[in-house]
């Protein structure tokens, strides 16, 4: 397993590390610790496995998997320099190709993997879901990885920005139940569903991950951690009994922080973060993508209900869903400036391939970063140079990046929030966030 990014290696490095393993199968994982990460990361993994091919002479196969791949597998096997590609989770399709490439399966037998035949792409249906987790995928391989490596979020470690290095990432569940217009997450499993590893696998990899290499900041990914009380709660009770003194942050929704006594475990397991998709101040615009029938009122009171059990909360805004105007985008900046919580995020609204806006999108005729002449995937980047956003019905793209990189600075040199940040956390929080604050992102309209 090589894990590109956190060794810093880049496209040749990568290309030349894989091409000395000399595996039957390079498999290219194109995903993230989220899902939309996937159709980002693609170019970088596409120049990677073009590089992979010049140096083998197109000898190597190599297989694409992820969010992205799942959405578009067609178009991912006609334009990326993939022998094959995964539409679907991965795992029986990997094992699967594998044995077709040992000569003991036929390639139309591998479910899942699309390949040309004849010139022609052809794909096999999916494999089904993996039901039973801890049987099939009973643990994550963390002794393939160097630990060290990775880091927490800076907001994550505010208490203690200097044990940032002591972090790592556990999936407790995969899918979800909930269908919001621009989310991709459910590509690659094709239904609306939670599936949940048992609390003795989750709790056997916790216990590797703080007995063995020193773990104290964890992310709980789940596109919806705070969701199934039985689940949650099993889990908070065991870390509880732990006392391991962990620090987690997961992810909630507004209607699903309601119980109390689930708050009040979660904190004492040492969920200090929650994460809560409010996306927009304006309730129109929250209902034009279907992210639940709750006002700004219910908003308040959640936000509040989570901050009385002494968790800090992550609030994630999205500016320019389709029915957003400047009114609206000024209701969200205007909501999160008096929520004032530990920390924001602030994205724009993006049609992601294998999300239901992204057909929405192609229908309606909207422009979209992979158009003819447009700057391709990496425009779905949200940081990128050449990032472009949705227009709305009322705004361009670049009014809607412009408004959502000023909410960024005017949240974050809010004289109200480095005062709460300076009150919960200490000074050194504070300039912390004063020296990020200092960069301005490039984009390709204000090249400045």
């Amino acid at each position: 397993m090589l894990d590109a990014e956190a060794e810093g290696l880049d496209a040749d490095a990568t290309a030349r590390r894989i091409a000395a393993a000399a595996p039957l199968l390079a498999v290219f994982m194109i995903y993230g610790q989220q899902p939309s990460a996937s159709t980002q990361c693609l170019p970088g993994a596409a120049k990677t496995a073009a590089r992979l091919n010049a140096l083998t002479g197109d000898a190597l196969p190599t297989l694409a998997v992820g969010t992205h791949p799942s959405a578009l597998p067609r178009r991912t096997l006609s334009e990326e320099p993939y022998t094959y590609v995964c539409q679907g989770e991965g795992p029986h399709t990997v094992a699967g190709l594998v044995e077709a490439l040992r000569g003991e399966r036929s390639f139309p037998a591998v479910p899942g993997l699309w390949y040309h035949e004849n010139g022609h792409a052809t794909g096999n249906p999916p494999a089904a879901l993996i039901d039973d987790l801890d049987r099939t995928l009973p643990r994550q391989a963390w002794d393939l990885l160097d630990m060290t490596r990775y880091r927490a979020h800076n907001w994550h470690c505010f208490s203690d920005l200097d044990s940032r290095g002591s972090y790592a990432s556990i999936q407790t569940s995969l899918g979800c139940p909930f269908n919001c217009t621009f989310c991709c997450i459910n590509a690659p499993f094709g239904v609306h569903r939670l599936r949940t590893w048992s609390a003795d696998a989750i709790m056997a990899q916790i216990d590797e991950l703080v007995q063995v290499h020193g773990v104290r900041n964890i992310k709980i990914p789940d596109e919806m951690f705070v969701l199934n009380r039985r689940h949650v709660l099993t889990l908070a009770n065991r870390l509880i009994e732990r006392d391991y003194r962990l620090n987690l942050w997961a992810y909630a929704r507004i209607d699903t922080v309601e119980d109390t006594h689930m708050l009040d475990r979660l904190k004492r397991a040492g969920v200090n973060w929650l994460a809560l998709g409010i996306e927009s101040g304006s309730r129109h615009v929250r209902d034009g993508v279907a992210k639940g029938r709750f006002g700004n009122t219910h908003v308040r009171a959640a936000v509040a209900r989570v901050r009385a059990h002494g968790i800090h909360v992550v609030a994630n805004y999205i500016f320019g869903l389709p029915d957003d105007d400047r009114t609206s985008l000024q209701e969200t900046l205007d909501l999160a400036l008096d929520l004032n919580t530990e920390w924001a995020n602030f994205y724009t609204a993006m049609a992601y391939p294998g999300s239901p806006l992204y057909g929405i999108a192609r229908s309606r005729g909207w422009p979209l970063p992979d158009d003819p002449g447009g700057p391709g995937w990496i425009g779905y980047a949200q940081h990128a140079v050449n990032c472009r956003p949705l227009p709305t019905e009322h705004l361009s793209a670049h009014q809607v990046l412009d408004f959502r990189d000023a909410a960024f600075d005017r949240y974050f040199t809010n004289p109200a929030y480095l005062a709460m940040i300076e009150q919960t956390f200490g000074v050194k929080a504070v300039a912390h966030i004063q020296a990020m604050t200092v960069h301005r992102l490039k984009r390709q309209h204000h090249p400045g």
